[in-house]
């Protein structure tokens, strides 16, 4: 495995960010951030190679940020050591999705701080603070598993159909019910539903025996 290269001393990639609700209260939300980041590159003397932005983007999840993208790119390159936010809801909303950055950030070997709350995976007191925003995210991700394991249960408890709504027409539905009825064959009854192009509950027109016996099969009462 080729040796991974050391990324300038002392550098930075800063990333800021704003959603359409908070540049519509405030148009100094982008500069307040920068001038906090400034500042605390001036204290400690780093060199930001760049800003990084995404405005009117929300922050409740790590997808479609294109400066985000961007900012990961340029440590991940070893163009900077560091990525630096003013606040940690401007990287991220979700403890999951940062503790998923911080495993990224360790595994790859660059520097992840957030002013706001002293993370700082390159000091033991920012490591120990990011570790325990880790564990709270793992026992976030057993909370919502068991939350909708226990959900789902009640509804199948109460007589649910679990799964995808049916989108099939009442009629079609009725039809194929009927046909079933009259002693016609599963493959028979697709053959005519292909024949006269009806579409599948999905809208796809390839109807076969296996899905004529799912329509049977729903526990969803047929109406006229």
């Amino acid at each position: 495995m080729p040796r991974m290269k050391n990324a300038p001393a002392n550098t930075a990639v800063a990333y800021l960010r704003v959603s359409t609700e908070e540049q519509a209260e405030s148009g100094a939300g982008l500069a307040a951030q920068r001038a906090a980041i400034q500042a605390e590159a001036d204290r400690r003397g780093w060199t930001i190679v760049a800003w990084k932005e995404d405005a009117g983007v929300s922050g409740k999840s790590l997808d479609g940020r294109e400066g985000l993208a961007e900012a990961l790119e340029l440590v991940e390159s070893r163009q900077a050591e560091t990525l630096v936010v003013a606040k940690l809801d401007r990287l991220s909303r979700s403890l999951i999705d940062f503790a998923a950055l911080m495993d990224r950030a360790r595994a790859k070997r660059w520097n992840l701080i957030a002013l706001d709350l002293g993370i700082d995976l390159s000091t033991p007191a920012g490591e120990f603070l990011a570790s325990v925003m880790a564990s709270a995210a793992q026992w976030e991700r057993r909370i919502i598993g068991q939350r909708t394991k226990e959900g789902l249960a009640a509804k199948k408890a109460a007589g649910v159909r679990l799964g995808r709504p049916a989108s099939l027409p009442a009629e079609v539905r009725s039809r194929i019910i009927a046909d079933s009825a009259a002693g016609k064959t599963l493959a028979g009854i697709a053959r005519e539903l292909n024949a006269e192009g009806v579409p599948t509950a999905q809208g796809g027109k390839g109807w076969y025996p296996s899905t004529v016996r799912a329509v049977l099969g729903s526990q969803e009462p047929v109406t006229a």
